[in-house]
């Protein structure tokens, strides 16, 4: 598989963020005087493209950051190659990065499926397997995964945060669910029921779907035939938006609620069409960008300015590139902080030591903390609705608890 991206090597620039003096340089694989190595492989291509625009978006950041000079005056070249969300290729393209290509962390990987294919692999190695695109809880485990961390907030926890929500808008409600086939999907649903707890027998119907299916209409249409008037999807963005679309196809008219990782604006709801998007409900850590409210806010403002150099035309709605983005502004921030000790082992310390940080496009309220014991690091999503347009927060941060 030909490499999509790789960004040239410079002289060394200005310094991006100042950082303590270190006396004695040290260096792991990747990383000299002039540059940092880093990459990871993407679903450009396969069932999961829609998510491929988070790795443009983190091509886009870092020729961004190598503009003003780099990470104290190193260049990042970041390499990125195609695995179409298949866990083989994945395992393929990974061994590459760290065999051929030698670099000093994998960051950003999209997928549970396509991380776990690689989890044993890169902790084997010692390779720091960072910011893992993926909510699932076998990503917080640091005992025996020490090198993988995630980025995303916990599929488990946010299951509860949803099973918690639907208690409250029905509580005599009857509920459906349908899930990917997957550890992602099982973990979503895992969580979901832990927070029905005693209610649980308010599900009356399951159904899953397989990422090889092309539609899953027989699936909403069964589930509509259990009576139940709420409905929880967790979905990839193809498949979340062929579930809305089908539910108001068939003039089902369920308490909809989907997963963040089914959220995007540009490949779920546009797609799904406004009449039926409107008013379904999710948890989100970040901030939408199509949302008015957020106009003045200065890391907005900052996103927007981002999008309009160095990703002239693509969709501000498209939440893929917002993660990127945040994946990328924190794998800086951490390299940042390393200074001149870039080895492998003083970039897991310092990740691990990250403590109540705002990253740019959070909501107001959520911060990143990543300890040695636990490197979850979100504990707290915002409720919003779709009012046909954006994502519209009401209510206030909801936990887990």
């Amino acid at each position: 598989m030909k490499r999509l991206f790789s960004l040239g090597l410079f002289v060394a620039g200005l310094t991006l963020i100042p950082s303590a003096v270190i006396a004695q340089k040290a260096y792991g694989p990747g990383v000299s005087d002039t540059e940092i190595k880093i990459g990871n492989s993407m679903p450009y291509s396969g069932p999961a493209s829609g998510y491929g625009s988070q790795g443009r978006a983190e091509v886009a950041y870092y020729k961004m950051i190598n503009s003003k000079g780099g990470v104290n005056g190193r260049k990042i070249n970041f390499i990125t190659y195609d695995d179409a969300y298949s866990p083989p290729k994945t395992v393929e393209q990974t061994r590459k990065l760290v065999e051929q290509d030698e670099v000093l962390a994998v960051t950003g990987t999209i997928g549970t499926a396509t991380n776990s294919a690689i989890q044993k692999y890169m902790n084997q190695k010692k390779v720091p397997q960072l910011f893992v695109s993926s909510g699932a809880s076998k990503w917080n485990d640091p005992k025996n995964f020490p090198w993988t961390v995630p980025l995303y907030a916990g599929y488990i926890m946010e299951g509860r945060i949803a099973a918690k929500y639907v208690l409250q808008a029905k509580p005599d409600g009857k509920i459906a669910i349908l899930y990917q086939n997957d550890d992602a999907g099982k973990d979503y649903v895992k969580g979901f029921k832990e927070g029905l707890g005693e209610k649980i027998s308010k599900v009356v119907a399951e159904k899953t779907y397989e990422v090889t299916q092309p539609t899953l209409d027989a699936e909403v249409v069964t589930l509509k035939h259990s009576g139940a008037d709420t409905l929880f999807v967790m979905a990839t963005p193809k498949f979340g938006a062929q579930a809305i679309k089908k539910v108001g196809e068939l003039n089902w008219k369920p308490l909809t609620y989907i997963t963040s990782v089914t959220s995007s604006i540009k490949n779920v709801m546009l797609p799904a069409g406004i009449e039926n998007s409107t008013g379904v409900i999710t948890a989100l850590y970040t901030k939408a960008a199509t949302d008015p409210r957020w106009n003045d806010a200065p890391d907005m403002k900052e996103y927007i300015a981002f999008l309009k150099e160095w990703m002239p035309g693509d969709d501000p709605s498209d939440s893929s590139i917002s993660t990127g983005y945040i994946s990328a502004s924190l794998t800086v921030k951490v390299l940042s902080e390393c200074g001149d000790n870039l080895t492998r082992e003083n970039l897991m310390k310092v990740i691990t030591s990250q403590k109540n940080v705002t990253l740019p496009l959070l909501q107001p309220g959520v911060m990143l903390t990543i300890t040695p014991d636990d490197y979850s690091g979100y504990k707290a999503q915002q409720m919003v609705r779709f009012n046909g347009k954006t994502w519209e927060p009401f209510g206030s941060l909801m936990t887990a608890d």
